[in-house]
Formats: structure tokens, sequence, C-alpha cells
């Protein structure tokens, strides 16, 4: 993406984004609803005309080519919707047809991985089993490219593990993937960047570990006794959040080194150095 903007009857919805993806990377793509998530991935896969910049995928055009990218790419919508009617079967068949090949042998171990009867109508399907179908129809040409936007809803814990685990083995093999998703801990999980995205601008764009690197950490504190606690004289590298009888629970807002030097001092019965997760980090976007 390269100065990438877009309106809606003269309302930004997003606004000059410059975004790179290398090949063989999972891409998390956050923001809250409203941010332009949706409008971005909708002209990456030509369904709209950015208002200004370029979108390119394989160095081809996302509005000018969009037929040859789409050939390449796998894509699975956040409301995704099939018809009543179609098994997986049926569905695998017109796939093949749209894609010019015969996809139905690289389905067979989806269909299994992620236990699905073939046989079954979307009629009759569970959303979490409708979900599934959409992801293997995604899944099945083995696309260059996977564009998934909140591909976990609907699906139970151990098939989200299935998922995920298959998107980095996918990773591993030289796809790319563009994952959009509410849930952070997903994104943690198996995300190799973040983009993040608030009104329609991208504040942030980086490694995994980049990212935690800038994150603030949660220190616990617990003493043996409750005088101990109140006696208790924090450096300045600690800002206290809570105190609830004998644990003190802080934020650490200086180099370890200095913490570890002050621990070495004091009598505690126990102490808890947390990592920053990503949900932390992202709140602080939107603080």
């Amino acid at each position: 993406m390269r100065g990438l903007s877009h309106s809606y009857r003269g309302r930004l919805a997003i606004q000059d984004l410059n975004l790179e993806i290398p090949q063989g990377s999972i891409l998390g793509f956050l923001g809250p609803n409203g941010a332009g998530k949706t409008t971005t991935i909708r002209i990456l896969l030509g369904f709209l005309r950015p208002s200004q910049g370029q979108a390119s995928i394989f160095g081809l055009d996302c509005w000018r080519q969009s037929a040859e990218i789409k050939r390449e790419v796998g894509y699975i919508p956040g409301d995704l919707r099939l018809y009543s009617w179609m098994n997986a079967a049926t569905a695998l068949d017109l796939l093949g047809k749209l894609h010019g090949r015969d996809v139905r042998a690289a389905a067979g171990p989806l269909l299994e991985r992620f236990r699905l009867d073939p046989r079954v109508a979307v009629r009759a399907m569970s959303r979490g089993m409708r979900q599934q179908l959409g992801l293997i129809l995604a899944l099945a040409p083995q696309p260059r490219l996977l564009i998934l936007d909140e591909p976990t809803m609907a699906l139970d814990p151990l098939m989200q593990d299935q998922l995920l685990d298959y998107l980095q083995e996918l990773a591993g093999q030289g796809h790319t993937v563009f994952f959009s998703s509410h849930t952070l801990a997903e994104v943690e999980r198996i995300c190799h960047r973040v983009a993040i995205l608030r009104d329609g601008r991208l504040v942030a764009h980086e490694s995994m570990s980049d990212l935690r690197a800038r994150g603030e950490r949660e220190v616990r504190l617990s003493f043996a006794t409750l005088e101990q606690a109140s006696e208790c004289q924090l450096p300045a590298c600690l800002v206290e959040l809570q105190r609830a009888g004998c644990t003190l629970r802080c934020q650490l807002q200086g180099p370890v080194a200095e913490l570890l030097a002050w621990l070495a001092g004091q009598s505690l019965a126990d102490v808890t150095l947390e990592s920053p997760n990503l949900e932390s980090i992202f709140r602080g976007f939107y603080a």
C-alpha cells in the first residue's frame, strides 16, 4: 500500500496508509470497529477503488488487475454467507471450476483436519461448521496469499488451535497471511508483525518483538506480613497500581536491571514480573 486513502461521501475511512507485507509472513491487522480494516481489505480484493494512492499484490494493481490477483488469493470475510443447498463436496466442485483446476485432492486433508463431513448441507450446519467450510474453500486452492477477516469466529477452541497451527505451517512454506482479528491473544500467538489502525490511520507497524519491548510490564510484590507491605518504599522505576493485603501490584517504568538491584535488598515472599501482552499495548494506542 502506498499513500492509500478512501472516503465515503466526504468522510475519510482510511488515510495515507503505507504498508508492505513480505512473503512468508503473518501480519496481524488490528483496530476497533470503524477503524478502516474492512475498507482496506475491500480495496486489496478489488471490491473498492481507492480515492488516492495505490494497493498492489504480487506486483499487480488491486483494482485494474483484480481478476489475476484473485487466482492466487484465499479469502474469508467476517460475515461469511454460503448457499443453503450446497455441501462441501458441491462447493469444492464449484470452486474448482472457478479456478480452472481440481481442488478436491488438496481439500481432502483439510476436511479431515477440520473434521467436516462433506455430505452435510449448509442448511444443516451449525455456525461453526459453516465457518469451517469457508476456511476449507479459502485454503483448498493453496493460495500464495490468505486474507482472513475474523477467521476464528464461531470456531470452538480445538478448531481455533487447528487453524492457527495450520496458518503457521503455511507461512513456513512461503505463503503469506493477512490476519485481521479482534482476538488479540491469537494475533500475539502466530503473527510476525502487527499493523494497528486508529481512525483510518496507521499508528503502528512493527514486529511483535519490537512492540513487546515498548510495552509496560507489571510487577507483583508479595510480602510475608502486612507490616512489611505497608512499610515498603518503592523505587523510582515502579509505579504502584494497587495494594491488596500483603501484595503490591506495580508497573515497571524503568530498566529491569534497576528493579533487580532494588529487589536484592528486599525481604519478599514472592515476586512476579509479567511480560507485556498485546492487549495492554493495543489499549495504549486508544487511551
